[in-house]
């Protein structure tokens, strides 16, 4: 699933082509908005919002509109200039087409794609927590919100957006790492929240820029992570485990060291649960 950096950098290359135009076509390939016409209104901003993709859109005569989007595990927005060959994928995957005179935008995958008045975006993003790379981010806020749970477990807690804006399954997996917890810690076992918070803006906001996602600071290749999806340890060789986090269909696979990083394992629970056998070269947690 794209992390919060990958979103907010999908909106800074949509607003770069799209802001301050006039919309020559505008395609949306979900049921619900196939005939809606959006062609003359203008784009006035892009902006993320943790996961999330709001396009605002204005027009003479017509209430101020967004567009809503989510990439969830897979989607994604290319930008092209007229002409130039498509290649995020088959034709048959667009969901969603904006086009100026001068770039498309095209969206591939899309589980997501709404149209709601601009004043109701509260309705989709609303309940989210702290945008991590938001402007108005909030420690102290963030902090209030993962503390309310003490009995959490701590990477269940930084995946819920509702807490941390923005935080996916890698960065989950490095920050716990880097903190020194096992997934499974108790929220309330985590002797300083400000730190942890404080270190996913730090890790972010490195990495907004780039599609790269280096939590090391090591930009070759095999060497950007310390845990997430690798066979060892990079800061001590050892075996790296993996077991599911989470009840289905919301579980992760989560990645540790347990030399690294000491405290509760996961629960014994049946391999039948554990949704398939883990990426080739991974230890699976047995208890």
């Amino acid at each position: 699933m794209p992390e919060g950096d990958t979103v907010w950098l999908a909106a800074q290359r949509l607003r770069a082509a799209l802001a301050g135009h006039p919309l020559t076509r505008a395609d949306l390939r979900v049921p619900p908005l196939a005939t809606v016409e959006l062609t003359g209104r203008v784009v006035d901003d892009v902006v993320s919002r943790g996961k999330h993709l709001l396009t605002r859109l204005t027009g003479p005569g017509q209430a101020p509109a967004t567009l809503h989007t989510h990439f969830r595990m897979d989607g994604s927005w290319h930008v092209y200039r007229p002409g130039q060959r498509w290649q995020g994928g088959p034709v048959w995957q667009v969901r969603a087409i904006l086009a100026n005179a001068e770039w498309e935008a095209v969206g591939y995958r899309l589980p997501v794609v709404e149209l709601l008045p601009t004043a109701e975006e509260y309705r989709v993003v609303g309940h989210l927590g702290p945008d991590v790379l938001g402007p108005d981010w909030d420690p102290g806020e963030a902090v209030r919100r993962l503390a309310a749970e003490p009995d959490r477990e701590l990477g269940q807690a930084l995946l819920d957006q509702r807490v941390l804006a923005g935080v996916g399954n890698l960065y989950k997996t490095e920050l716990c790492f880097l903190r020194g917890h096992s997934p499974w810690t108790p929220v309330r076992a985590v002797s300083d929240l400000r730190a942890l918070v404080t270190l996913a803006h730090q890790l972010l906001h490195a990495n907004k820029l780039t599609a790269a996602q280096v939590t090391t600071g090591d930009h070759r290749p095999g060497r950007q992570h310390w845990v997430f999806e690798r066979r060892h340890c990079r800061r001590c060789g050892s075996r790296v485990a993996t077991a599911m986090q989470g009840e289905p269909p919301r579980s992760r696979l989560a990645y540790w060291c347990p030399s690294c990083q000491p405290g509760p394992a996961p629960p014994s629970r049946p391999v039948r649960e554990l949704l398939g056998a883990p990426p080739a070269g991974r230890t699976r947690y047995r208890p």
